[in-house]
């Protein structure tokens, strides 16, 4: 495996999530906080199954709910293509949180950054995945008077301003250090992070960001200059990296063949890529696998069932006791697997169909994005 790294924008090798805890500053969530959690509604399985794992100030957030003081939160999604399972998790974290707490949702669209960060993708196709992306997050069923979906270009004149005074206060050494950027990287790229700072000044609440390990940096960049704005310092929950079909190790990808479910896939489609890459922990044979059983740590159709799509705990553990034994073959827990995801993306897919009669709502004429409209920021 080559050399772990871990930023923005690339995510590669063997990954150590306690080398990263340690490197990156924050905090595993506690036992203490997952209670805390629990008492506000049924623990998501991603919090249940230690997806969602480490955090800054999350205990601020809670400490904030439990005195009845609000805070809000924000998340997004950059268009570049078709969105994959794992591109879903930290909008299923929103929506769970917002569910629990009451609380509003800001939903980045940044438009700009795929164009500047990848060659090869035009502005019109960014619009048009664009759209798309926005019906799969809004699929999921969030609460349209607390959800504003923005897209970047388009709130560029309320953004800004703002974005100018949080640029003024990041010198390009840290841009360099944070993000890794070199003489190639041109000038639109390297002002985007004030951009993607900017909805962490959207409310004088806290802000608390359900994102992945790897958009730290940015939020890291937030909390070393929001308290000279009067802003709260941003805090995050922050997740593990759904891993490819191809193995346990790395980073999903919709750009790499085989490696991903995407929510597009036909039924037909699942079942031939899990049963054709899906990583398998069982032994070479049939007769081997039932005289040695699985390793579960290194088996996709195990992991994944584990991470979100069994959220049963007793169904899982008699599957991993199954399959470990040698009693289930790795071709039966693939077909658990295939009928889990099915189920889950005809009803995601009935979902986003739906979800365009509501898209005008999440941009333009909900409680909350109508109010965005009117707000001038940090003001």
């Amino acid at each position: 495996m080559p050399e772990m790294q871990v930023n923005p924008w690339e995510v590669k090798g063997d990954i150590d999530y306690d080398k990263l805890v340690q490197e990156f500053g924050v905090q595993k969530i506690s036992p203490n906080l997952i209670e805390k959690l629990s008492k506000k509604n049924k623990l998501h399985p991603l919090l249940k199954r230690n997806f969602y794992f480490a955090h800054r100030d999350l205990d601020l957030i809670l400490q904030d709910a439990e005195k009845k003081k609000p805070f809000y939160l924000y998340t997004g999604r950059a268009p570049s293509g078709a969105m994959h399972l794992g591109h879903l998790f930290s909008f299923m974290m929103t929506k769970w949180l917002q569910e629990s707490f009451n609380v509003n949702a800001y939903i980045q669209i940044p438009d700009e950054e795929k164009f500047l960060a990848k060659k090869e993708l035009s502005l019109e196709e960014i619009d048009k995945w664009s759209e798309d992306n926005i019906l799969e997050i809004i699929a999921l069923g969030f609460n349209p008077d607390k959800t504003f979906v923005f897209q970047d270009r388009e709130f560029a004149g309320k953004m800004f301003e703002p974005a100018v005074k949080i640029a003024k206060k990041i010198t390009f050494s840290t841009a360099k250090a944070v993000f890794g950027f070199n003489n190639e990287t041109n000038i639109g790229w390297i002002f985007y992070p004030a951009m993607q700072n900017v909805p962490c000044f959207f409310e004088k609440n806290r802000c608390l960001i359900p994102c992945a390990l790897d958009q730290d940096p940015y939020w890291r960049i937030q909390r070393d200059i929001a308290e000279s704005f009067g802003y709260y310092k941003t805090a995050t929950i922050l997740s593990k990296f759904f891993p490819p079909l191809t193995g346990v190790k790395g980073k999903m990808s919709s750009s790499e063949q085989g490696e991903s479910i995407l929510l597009t896939d036909s039924e037909e489609a699942v079942k031939n890529k899990i049963n054709k890459y899906a990583f398998s922990g069982g032994q070479a044979t049939s007769e081997e696998q039932k005289q040695k059983g699985a390793n579960l740590e290194v088996d996709v159709s195990f992991q994944w069932l584990n991470m979100f799509f069994e959220e049963d705990d007793k169904k899982i553990k008699e599957i991993g006791e199954a399959y470990s034994s040698g009693a289930m073959l790795t071709g039966e827990i693939k077909q658990i697997l295939i009928k889990k995801i099915n189920a889950f993306l005809s009803k995601h897919q009935l979902a986003k169909r739906k979800a365009k009669k509501q898209l005008n709502e999440f941009k333009y004429s909900g409680k909350l994005a109508k109010k965005m409209w009117k707000t001038e920021i940090m003001k």
